[in-house]
């Protein structure tokens, strides 16, 4: 078994998905983006999972409106930050 934050992959997925939607203008290069991500999930609460079961249940709770309200949320701000203090 192995311990895996799933909010990491949740995060990665809708920041892909925020790139190619609403934010041509920021920089996509890996140093921005793993700052965006750091940034987003300092701010976000952690969602272990162990086992397929889990996981599931996890996914399923992605699908809630209010997750997917505080990700967008936290990845805007995130994308925000970053655009106005690049460190590349």
């Amino acid at each position: 078994m192995k311990l895996k934050n799933y909010m990491e992959e949740a995060t990665s997925n809708a920041l892909d998905e925020l790139f190619e939607k609403n934010q041509p203008e920021s920089c996509k290069c890996s140093r921005c983006r793993m700052d965006t991500l750091a940034y987003a999930l300092n701010h976000l609460p952690a969602k272990y999972v162990v086992t397929d079961k889990g996981h599931t249940y996890t996914r399923v709770a992605e699908m809630q409106q209010q997750f997917s309200a505080d990700l967008v949320v936290a990845l805007t701000k995130a994308i925000k930050h970053v655009y106005a203090n690049p460190r590349h």
